[in-house]
């Protein structure tokens, strides 16, 4: 009730919700809003979208508290970028209140702070859009990212080989990455996009963890994105 009771009191400043379900076996229940503050790179060439949601959840297993997380999308592929940028909150906690008033007041700070945040992303992505990088430099990415294992066993190679092979695919054949190919954006979505999409779900709740990391509710997922564009970053030069 509190979930809810929060994103319809953003309603009024222009959201919509979009979806509502539960993952972890009913454990965290989530609601997602559109916020009304999306943007696209190189509008009149490969207008490139990217939408801004508001997700809104809790556990029922005590271990998170109400809470609010920023998280924006890259329509192409679906890629969500839920990471700690400088200067800007990406995730807070929403305070318990009683009152229709105090509601309202939380949710006029979550949206002014998911504003901000999105301002910070979209300045992130046009910068690392308008740095062209070359194939050399995106193989020093991925190497930087998953370096080769210490491990040289044929099994520990074969899987970093694998997983590079991969990462180049996506970059360069990839539907997703049409126009953004040769650039630190593009560079930047191949891997998040392996990251969200292609990891294996082993174990009993594969799939569902799987999925809650790439909607943004992975705490580890989260960090490994911000590890990856800090990298990106320092070898494309932005």
């Amino acid at each position: 009730e509190d979930v809810f009771e929060f994103g319809d009191a953003i309603l009024d400043g222009g959201a919509s919700w979009e979806s509502a379900g539960s993952i972890r076996n009913g454990r965290t229940v989530f609601g997602s809003l559109v916020i009304p503050h999306n943007f696209t790179i190189d509008g009149e060439g490969i207008a490139d979208e990217v939408r801004s949601y508001l997700l809104v959840h809790t556990s029922h297993d005590g271990t998170t508290a109400v809470q609010a997380s920023v998280t924006p999308v890259r329509v192409v592929c679906q890629n969500t970028f839920t990471m700690a940028l400088r200067g800007v909150k990406q995730s807070y906690k929403i305070r318990h209140t009683q009152t229709v008033s105090g509601r309202i007041v939380a949710a006029q700070q979550a949206l002014g702070l998911a504003y901000e945040y999105v301002d910070a992303f979209e300045a992130e992505a046009q910068a690392l859009y308008a740095q062209a990088i070359t194939d050399a430099t995106f193989d020093k990415i991925v190497q930087a990212v998953y370096p080769k294992p210490d491990d040289v066993s044929k099994a520990a190679l074969t899987r970093w080989n694998g997983k590079n092979d991969l990462l180049h695919d996506i970059y360069h054949t990839s539907p997703t990455q049409n126009g953004i190919t040769g650039t630190a954006w593009g560079a930047f979505n191949a891997i998040t996009e392996h990251l969200d999409w292609f990891r294996n779900g082993r174990g009993e709740n594969g799939r569902a963890n799987v999925m809650a990391a790439a909607s943004g509710f992975d705490p580890i997922a989260n960090t490994e994105k911000g590890r990856i564009l800090t990298i990106v970053k320092q070898l494309a030069t932005v």
